[in-house]
């Protein structure tokens, strides 16, 4: 995993040595549950880190970036569960003109997350971590998550960015054998700008 994650990162860096390639800075909320889980309710998030736009022509581009996102959700009067996961995004964006500086976005591909914390808070006071591997996990969270990411967006005046963000995730992220087996949803508003 760690290989992976290097490996990523710098192929993002050798692609900054192109024109093409655009960076910027992003923030925004989350609101996330998981998929065929009763009694969940969607828990608040934040988000942040950094967007790569690489421009194939002027309608066509790859974005990616490294996100820092808090996922999870709540069960109503007994506890919260807040992974923090880093999303890594490999999209195909499509971008036409619906004003002289203003471009709609609309991209969609597949995402990888990898568990970086997060924990598991009771109403009634206690807490642990929730990802394998750390003392005290009751509940263990696989660190490896895979989905598939979409959205729609604004670019004004080629710096404001403004997004509408889901991900459905493919991966349970506990150990079940029987059943319908949950998994992440996340939908994210946010803004960036681009250098």
């Amino acid at each position: 995993m760690k290989k992976f994650l290097m490996t990523a990162v710098l192929g993002m860096f050798a692609l900054a040595g192109f024109s093409q390639v655009k960076w910027d800075a992003r923030v925004g909320m989350n609101f996330s549950n998981m998929t065929k889980a009763e009694g969940t309710k969607a828990l608040p998030g934040f988000n942040l880190g950094v967007g790569m736009d690489y421009g194939f022509s002027e309608n066509w581009s790859l974005q990616s970036g490294l996100m820092i996102s808090s996922k999870g959700y709540k069960v109503k009067d007994e506890y919260k569960d807040r992974p923090i996961y880093l999303d890594i995004p490999i999209l195909a964006a499509y971008k036409f003109n619906i004003s002289d500086n203003t471009k709609f976005v609309i991209n969609a591909g597949p995402y990888l997350a990898f568990g970086l914390g997060g924990k598991c808070k009771f109403d009634e006071g206690g807490d642990y971590k929730l990802f394998k591997g750390e003392d005290g996990a009751d509940a263990e969270y696989s660190r490896f998550d895979l989905g598939l990411q979409y959205g729609i967006g604004l670019e004004i005046s080629d710096h404001y960015l403004i997004n509408l963000t889901g991900q459905n995730g493919f991966i349970c992220p506990w150990d079940i054998d029987e059943g319908d087996k949950p998994k992440n949803m996340t939908f994210s508003i946010g803004v960036g700008y681009r250098f």
